[in-house]
């Protein structure tokens, strides 16, 4: 993931507006622009440009049929920014993963105190 998709998610999923019209989305293998103006209490405008916004960052895509127009959500890019968080900050990893981490880094840290104490012995 770019250092601009990262930042446009990012931006995408810290409104909280824009945070559920993509929960909505992703709650079913398609879903028709229609529909979202009917659950969100705000202007057809404040959707489009929402739904433009998650298209940008990649978190949705949208298809056209004759006058209307459908979105589904693309769970790769959300799976690619929460391993970048990951990536960034380790504390985000599930804690199994922390743990083997903590475990990988105890043992390079022994062995190299060791090899350290054999060194000067």
């Amino acid at each position: 993931m770019t250092e601009q998709q990262f930042e446009r998610v990012a931006k995408a999923l810290a409104d909280p507006r824009r945070f559920a019209i993509l929960e909505r989305i992703a709650s079913t293998p398609e879903l028709a622009c229609r529909s979202m103006n009917e659950c969100f209490p705000v202007s057809q405008a404040t959707v489009s440009h929402h739904l433009k916004e998650l298209a940008v960052a990649g978190l949705v895509e949208s298809r056209r049929e004759g006058q209307f127009v459908f979105y589904r959500a693309l769970p790769e890019t959300l799976a690619a920014y929460l391993e970048e968080v990951r990536r960034r900050i380790p504390a985000a990893a599930p804690r199994q993963e922390r743990a083997v981490a903590a475990r990988s880094t105890t043992t390079t840290t022994n062995r190299a105190r060791a090899a350290a104490r054999a060194h000067s012995a």
